[in-house]
């Protein structure tokens, strides 16, 4: 495997997807890649911050209802072939930097699908999955974006803010943690810094202290990322002073 090969497994390294082999090839490699460590480090932290905002706790039947299932499904037997050729290797192990993270999200939003199958009509939990499904992929289609860059900021108190983002897509994720519910009445607000103006990027939810959410709007020529408070529903422009602002990572 090339020196190049090696620099895109950060992802991959980060969520434990490599083969151990890989895995000891890289380390010997991390060793001495600084830009590497540093990378891996924020992805780990980032994944860390979106699991634990994305968790549910699942209903206390759940676990004797998955056991159950479990018993009547027969286990497929393993399937055996040819070694793929190294390009195909290489590739589906860059699918699964960018889809591991994904399909981890999924299934943790997905446990509150299950409560509302149980509870709704199918249809309604179908279409609430499909809308989970869909919102993790996006998450983490910018977090295991391969030039995904991480910067972090306080919010006060023990608040803090975490910005990602991916040039290549144009798009950045917000991570917040311990934030402290606003007034009644009011909201987080999300903007982009644009040449001297703000630019709505979205509302954060007051119920969540900890959340993960894909900003509204293209990355652009933003400059920098705010947060304020706002009445509910949002404003078209800042009315308050930023708790933080946060500046776009470079390239």
């Amino acid at each position: 495997m090339t020196s190049a090969d090696l620099h895109t497994l950060t992802g991959a390294y980060a969520l434990n997807a490599l083969l151990a082999d890989e895995r000891e090839e890289f380390e010997r490699h991390l060793a001495a890649c600084g830009p590497c460590t540093q990378e891996v480090r924020e992805l780990a932290a980032t994944a860390g911050r979106l699991g634990l905002a994305m968790t549910t706790t699942p209903p206390a039947a759940l676990k004797a209802d998955v056991l159950r299932r479990i018993r009547a499904v027969r286990q497929e037997a393993p399937r055996t072939g040819p070694s793929l050729p190294a390009a195909v290797r290489t590739g589906r192990r860059r699918a699964l930097t960018r889809y591991a993270l994904a399909a981890c999200l999924a299934a943790a939003v997905g446990l509150g699908g299950v409560a509302a199958w149980q509870h709704q009509q199918a249809d309604t939990a179908r279409e609430q999955a499909r809308a989970a499904q869909s919102r993790a992929e996006q998450l983490a289609d910018v977090l295991a974006a391969p030039d995904a860059k991480a910067t972090h900021g306080r919010l006060g108190g023990d608040a803090a803010g975490t910005l990602v983002v991916a040039r290549s897509r144009n798009q950045a994720v917000f991570l917040s943690s311990r934030l402290p519910r606003p007034p009644a009445g009011k909201v987080y607000q999300l903007w982009f810094a644009d040449a001297g103006s703000m630019r709505s990027a979205g509302l954060l939810d007051p119920a969540h202290a900890t959340e993960a959410v894909l900003l509204s709007g293209h990355v652009d020529e933003a400059s920098g990322m705010g947060i304020t408070i706002e009445p509910a529903g949002g404003s078209h422009q800042p009315t308050t002073t930023p708790l933080a602002l946060m500046t776009i990572p470079s390239t």
